[in-house]
C-alpha cells in the first residue's frame, strides 16, 4: 500500500464529496487496486486522480523552465541584517 493507510475518510478535501456513477473498465480498476494494495475502488480512484493532477503540476513546472526570469542577488539575499559583513 502506498503511504501507508487509505482511506476515503482520510483523504483531505476542501469540496463537498461527490457521489457520482461512473461506467469504468472493471479489469482497469482492479488491476490498479491490486498494484497500489487499496482494498476499496474509491481509494483507487482517488490516489489515481491525485497522481494525474500532481503529475501535471511538475510537468507544468518543467515547461516553465527557463521562462522566468529571476535577477536575485544570491550572495545578498544570505545575508543577515546585524550579522557581520553587512
Amino acid at each position: 500500500m502506498i503511504d501507508g493507510i487509505l482511506t476515503s475518510e482520510s483523504i483531505p478535501t476542501s469540496v463537498v464529496r461527490m457521489r457520482t456513477t461512473l461506467d469504468l473498465p472493471e479489469d482497469l480498476v482492479n488491476e490498479a487496486k491490486a498494484m497500489l494494495g487499496y482494498k476499496s475502488k474509491t481509494d483507487t480512484i482517488v490516489f489515481a486522480l491525485k497522481e494525474l493532477v500532481r503529475r501535471k503540476k511538475i510537468e507544468d513546472l518543467i515547461d516553465m523552465f527557463g521562462t522566468i526570469d529571476l535577477d536575485i542577488d544570491i550572495p545578498k539575499s544570505r545575508r543577515r541584517p546585524g550579522h557581520r559583513g553587512d
